[in-house]
């Protein structure tokens, strides 16, 4: 007889089927070319700053909720302690990305005035309002599918080598090819931990799908329209 599947397998199978059109869009985004990849790898750190930014309040938040849920809920103090920690592993990186756009010789004020995608709106939008009406536990679906396609560890190297730009715009790409790895370990820990319920186990799913469906539009956006939203 085998025994129940854990919440993390099951979750890398639900990804396995987003699993195909992201990697498109990621191959699809790095294809060689020097002049539209340098182009193009600027736009994705304006992207990707826009992202981080807004994940260190996320954590923040959805750790505030569970403080609010603690007692009556189960999940939410060992829910709200990772988070928390988690918050601190991630301060600062967007520091990196602006440090990043320096580097390549474009402006980091711009990623700061400049309107977001609205592709990123999307994807952070949808995990505050699932902490502030559903569960602050969905937004594990969101961490799982950001660390679970990090940068490949050979990617800095390639690209630095494909544009020509010095090797410190590439301190995010290096940096996440490494840490994300360790913490994906610790999150699939933490899912097979928790004593989830179905629904919340299928909000933590819901919430993956739907931003490896949002990562992928973004990244194929990036690749064909890498010129800022309008």
């Amino acid at each position: 007889m085998t025994g129940r599947v854990g919440a993390a397998a099951g979750l890398r199978v639900k990804l396995g089927l987003a699993a195909p059109p992201l990697r498109a869009a990621t191959a699809a985004l790095w294809r060689p070319g020097p002049a539209g990849l340098r182009r193009r790898y600027v736009e994705y750190l304006y992207a990707m700053h826009a992202v981080v930014r807004a994940s260190v309040p996320l954590l923040e938040r959805a750790a505030r909720r569970c403080a609010e849920l603690a007692g009556d809920d189960p999940v939410a103090e060992p829910l709200g302690r990772y988070l928390g920690s988690h918050a601190e592993e991630e301060r600062g990186h967007d520091t990196w990305l602006l440090e990043d756009l320096a580097a390549a010789g474009a402006d980091p004020r711009a990623a700061l005035t400049r309107l977001p995608y609205p592709l990123v709106a999307d994807l952070a939008g949808a995990q505050y309002y699932w902490i502030e009406h559903h569960h602050p536990v969905a937004l594990l679906g969101y961490i799982r599918v950001l660390e679970g396609n990090a940068p490949a560890p050979w990617l800095a190297d390639r690209l630095a080598a494909d544009t020509g730009l010095p090797a410190a715009a590439f301190r995010t790409v290096r940096e996440h090819a490494e840490l994300d790895t360790d913490h994906l370990t610790d999150l699939d820990d933490l899912l097979d931990t928790l004593p989830l319920t179905a629904s919340q186990q299928a909000a933590v799913g819901v919430s993956a799908l739907r931003t490896a469906d949002g990562i992928t539009r973004l990244f194929s956006t990036l690749a064909t329209e890498p010129g800022g939203p309008s």
